[in-house]
């Protein structure tokens, strides 16, 4: 078994895959790479069990078909050190050596049986859809900030995805703060309404490839325990989060008469230059707000750090005094790309919402939601 490929494009379909596989597997063979050469088409797939991924590509060269695995982080460490040429690797039969020949470079590493390699997943039963790639993407980047460690309460670590006649909905929460992502489509879901819950690690997979994709379309197929995704030369298949979703409408405050609306770079620079003397533990920056003008502040009595810094808003409603963690108002505004962004909150103790103002993105509905922190009195 043998086959020719630009060294380029071999390096960025391992790379492409390389996320999937665990930094502590309990099998060796899951620490490698399955090469399947059928019909002079070379598949490369990777697993951790509960994800497994593939990619398609076709060699400059083949000869003769069969299968093997290759240890990953070796092959992904000799391929990013070479230029962009043709390599060669070759596979004996008998004792399943590998030959990587590149320039006047001559590598050998060892191969083994791919007998004991997981097998993708065989979907059945299946509820099947289409989405543009950079819609997918855009739901999973989103969100999945927001998704928590809790393994008392796995459903929050992973993305909630609704599916209805008229949009799809990605939500994320670890209780602490929540994001809910729609989008309208033109396309009709035909299954009438569905859900399922995405684990984190394949969709950071997921979403740096499919941004790279445009709206060209992403086949999703799930049942009970699993979903597919299969788009260009990729597919992944993982298992899903069993359980049921929180219903995340409930938490969300819908009679806010504070509405605060401010440059978003702006409000995001000066939380960040605030939350620097902030509490270690709590990370708290005080909004009080007044007027036109919101003050924030942040202290950490331990070390007699304190920071103060005044800015212009538009503002309705009472004076308000509320506070935030700021790391998690600051991943909230990063994600978001409108010039201006409004702040909407009741009272002090109820849940503050963030939505971008002229949102650009037409058929784009984002909401983050934040509980606020106990003030230091």
């Amino acid at each position: 078994m043998k086959f020719i490929v630009s060294s380029a494009k071999l390096l960025k379909n391992l790379q492409a895959l390389n996320g999937v596989i665990g930094t502590n597997n309990t099998l060796p063979i899951l620490d490698d790479f399955l090469f399947k050469i059928k019909d002079n088409v070379l598949r490369i797939t990777v697993s951790d069990l509960e994800t497994t991924m593939s990619v398609t590509l076709q060699p400059d060269l083949v000869e003769g078909e069969g299968e093997v695995t290759i240890p990953a982080r070796i092959l992904v460490d000799i391929m990013k050190m070479l230029p962009d040429v043709p390599v060669t690797l070759s596979i004996a039969e008998d004792t399943l050596a590998v030959e990587l020949v590149a320039g006047e470079g001559h590598y050998k590493l060892v191969g083994h049986k791919s007998e004991e390699f997981p097998q993708m997943p065989v979907m059945e039963d299946t509820t099947a859809f289409d989405m543009p790639a950079d819609m997918l993407a855009a739901g999973f980047e989103k969100t999945v900030f927001a998704t928590g460690n809790d393994e008392i309460r796995p459903i929050m670590s992973g993305v909630l995805l609704e599916m209805r006649s008229d949009n799809v909905t990605f939500v994320a929460t670890d209780a602490h703060k929540l994001v809910r992502y729609r989008r309208t489509t033109d396309k009709p879901f035909e299954g009438g309404e569905a859900s399922f819950i995405m684990p984190r690690k394949p969709i950071n997979q997921l979403k740096a490839i499919l941004a790279t994709m445009a709206d060209e379309p992403v086949n999703v197929a799930f049942n009970k325990t699993n979903a597919s995704f299969v788009f260009g030369d990729y597919t992944l298949v993982c298992r899903l989060i069993e359980g049921r979703y929180p219903n995340y409408e409930a938490v969300i405050p819908t009679n806010n008469p504070n509405q605060l609306t401010i440059d978003r770079v702006q409000f995001l620079s000066a939380i960040r230059r605030v939350a620097v003397f902030s509490s270690k533990a709590t990370h708290q920056v005080r909004f009080k707000i007044a007027g036109q003008e919101i003050m924030l502040t942040a202290e950490d009595i331990d070390f007699y750090n304190e920071a103060k810094e005044r800015l212009t808003c538009s503002y309705s409603g009472d004076d308000i005094e509320i506070g935030f963690n700021s790391r998690f108002f600051q991943e909230m505004l990063a994600n978001l790309n409108t010039k201006e962004v409004k702040l909407e909150m009741s009272a002090p103790n109820r849940a503050g919402i963030i939505t971008p103002v002229d949102n650009p993105n037409e058929g784009e509905d984002i909401l983050m939601l934040l509980m606020p922190v106990m003030l230091n009195q």
